[in-house]
């Protein structure tokens, strides 16, 4: 069925009370949030599995970086079409394909034999998982009130980071009692079972939903033409618009240093920190569970000034500015501090302090993008995974030139930190594509 012919309203439930609201919007937020662990998973499981994976198939530093750089780059170069894909098509059925997509390769990466093929899979696997989040936000956008979207984003990428704190302990157990090899076709089956659930549940458009009854299409009026399949995205417009070039340039920033967490944290902590396996492990949970919390904070705390503040924009620009700078100076200080466990207290930080600003960028690609909410999306999380793919193969080159200088791989990420709160301090996070300036 076209995108130009109407859909047909299916019934309400009769369980729905036609007069009161009903949990579906909570059901979808669910389902982002579950999504954001099992992406997460799949992600933080190769950092783990790294030290493994380099001693069977002889991979160096350099080599590794290039492996973990892969993901990165095929991720960003798919993100803008998968992100447009569900503009035009709506996310329940490119969410479907890319879940499916990258369980299958993840399952694969349990199968390479030497570099070309892990970074094949590799490859392929970004390429699966790449419009994961836009069309999260796209979904969001579509059943969501503006004022309950920064909340959702806040609680959707909390569970992504606990889902990636989570991963350590359970990859390492996994790895132990597995080997590398089963462990990745063990995490790739949760995919699945996440993709029947949603597939059955979820509709693009609330109004084609059963269990959405007349109260709840109310709170969403006006927000129609967001869930509407359409292929004509003002490319123009985002080109053209000043903000979109720093919104882009400040997600670089966050994920160069970001990587970090889920590429080289559990080798900084074994090789240079000199802590054994199991307790590299449990201290590498902590970037990502205060980055977490850093996250919901922020959702929280921007949907309720939102209610109270007029100048919502430059309340959204200064938490975060605040975030990014107080993530350089927290990161500057793992550098000067000798004790591991206070080391990763103060990464913790770094982390908690840069992800206050994950629910301010997400929510502005809804408010910017509109009905384009998935590309805008997309584009700013494309410059994000170059970032990502920056980083990935910038880290392991420095290490092998530099033989292992983690202080100043970390003082070059505390820069680019810098660089995105400057980004940050001119960004218009609320004014739609197509407004007339």
């Amino acid at each position: 069925m076209s995108s130009s012919q109407t859909v047909p309203r299916a019934k309400p439930s009769p369980v729905a009370h036609p007069d009161k609201p009903t949990r579906a919007r909570s059901n979808v937020i669910f389902f982002a949030a579950s999504l954001g662990v099992l992406a997460y998973f799949d992600k933080v499981l190769m950092s783990q599995a790294s030290g493994a994976i380099s001693k069977d198939l002889n991979l160096n530093r350099a080599t590794m970086g290039l492996v973990f750089s892969a993901f990165a780059l095929s991720y960003a170069l798919f993100e803008v079409p998968s992100g447009w894909l569900g503009d035009k098509l709506g996310p329940r059925r490119v969410l479907t394909r890319i879940v499916l997509s990258w369980s299958a390769f993840t399952a694969l990466t349990g199968a390479a034999w030497s570099f070309a093929s892990l970074w094949t899979v590799q490859f392929l696997f970004g390429a699966g998982e790449s419009g994961c989040f836009p069309n999260l936000t796209k979904a969001l956008s579509a059943w969501l009130p503006s004022n309950e979207r920064a909340r959702a984003q806040g609680v959707m990428w909390a569970c992504a980071r606990w889902g990636g704190a989570l991963t350590p302990p359970l990859a390492l157990f996994a790895i132990g009692a597995l080997g590398w090899r089963l462990a990745f076709p063990a995490f790739g089956v949760l995919g699945v079972v996440w993709c029947f659930f949603f597939y059955r549940w979820f509709r693009d458009r609330p109004a084609d939903h059963r269990s959405v009854g007349r109260a709840e299409l109310e709170l969403l009026e006006g927000l129609a033409e967001n869930s509407g399949g359409h292929g004509d995205v003002p490319w123009s417009a985002m080109v053209s618009r000043v903000s979109m070039w720093l919104l882009w340039l400040q997600y670089f920033c966050f994920s160069f240093g970001w990587y970090f967490y889920i590429t080289w944290l559990p080798t900084y902590l074994r090789e240079y920190r000199g802590l054994p396996a199991g307790e590299a492990a449990r201290l590498s949970v902590l970037p990502l569970l205060f980055g977490g919390f850093g996250s919901l904070l922020s959702g929280i705390v921007t949907a309720r000034l939102a209610r109270r503040i007029r100048n919502v924009a430059a309340m959204r620009r200064s938490i975060a500015c605040v975030g990014f700078v107080s993530s350089a100076i927290c990161t500057l200080l793992v550098t000067r501090t000798g004790d591991p466990v206070l080391a990763m207290i103060a990464m913790a930080f770094a982390s908690f302090s840069t992800d206050l600003s994950m629910p301010v960028a997400w929510n502005a690609c809804m408010d910017i993008g509109g009905k384009y909410a998935g590309t805008v999306a997309g584009s700013m999380n494309m410059l994000g995974n170059l970032g990502g793919f920056a980083a990935g193969a910038f880290d392991g080159y420095l290490l092998q030139q530099t033989h292992d200088n983690w202080n100043l791989l970390l003082t070059i990420v505390a820069c680019f930190y810098l660089v995105g709160a400057v980004a940050w301090s001119a960004i218009d996070p609320v004014t739609p594509l197509e407004a007339k300036e």
